[in-house]
């Protein structure tokens, strides 16, 4: 399951920035809710494999994401961004249940 996701930080941003439909979730260090949703990653993403690209995004390791700090606002971790096409199309802030995460990924990245 490892497999399915995938490390981001600014040298592979782009792929999944520019991928048809993707999820990363940000998270930092000794973060309960980020433990919460690499777990719920690690669950969902093999009901949507090659269908949406699935990422973690470590913003605590040093120098790794500078340019996607600079990039996107982070108030909150774990902080859920859905891109498609080259654009973030939404933001979520906080904790999603597995049920909801899968909910939002079909609307907001498979509607079509």
């Amino acid at each position: 399951m490892e497999d399915l996701i995938g490390n981001v930080a600014d040298a592979t941003f782009d792929q999944y920035f520019n991928a048809p439909a993707s999820v990363v979730v940000y998270g930092i260090a000794n973060c309960e809710g980020c433990a919460y949703m690499y777990g719920v990653l690690a669950e969902v993403a093999p009901e949507f494999q090659n269908k949406v690209r699935f990422g973690k995004g470590k913003m605590h390791v040093p120098g790794a994401a500078r340019e996607i700090k600079k990039r996107f606002s982070f108030e909150t971790y774990p902080t859920i961004h859905f891109y498609s096409n080259g654009q973030l199309v939404e933001s979520r802030e906080g904790k999603i249940d597995p049920a909801s995460f899968r909910a939002a990924i079909q609307s907001i990245l498979l509607k079509h």
